[in-house]
């Protein structure tokens, strides 16, 4: 008899209107304050606010930092790598958007 397997998804729908502070950013990336931090200071992310208890993430935000997490944990890539490579996916994502602009231009 053959046997089968079943795979389960989990996944979250996040609208961009939605906000994070960055104890709920860092919950629902798995990522840690200390991680997060870096990665502001190195300008991979923009938060609105002055100082980490202030600092308020889009819904954006969620994606790019299980990103973040996954190039610093899989890889190995430092804070100032994780910034770029967030910068060049998402100039990749805009040429995928727009691909008659990406071979005009």
């Amino acid at each position: 008899m053959k046997e089968s397997v079943t795979t389960y998804l989990e996944g979250q729908i996040v609208n961009d209107e939605v906000e994070f502070t960055l104890v709920e950013l860092c919950r629902a990336s798995g990522a840690s304050e200390q991680e997060v931090t870096l990665w502001v200071a190195e300008g991979a992310f923009d938060p609105r606010g002055a100082n980490p208890d202030e600092w308020r993430f889009g819904g954006a935000s969620l994606r790019r930092v299980r990103t973040a997490r996954r190039l610093a944990h899989d890889l190995e890539i430092n804070p100032p790598g994780i910034a770029l490579v967030l910068d060049l996916l998402d100039q990749i994502d805009a040429l995928r958007a727009n691909p008659r602009r990406s071979r005009t231009g």
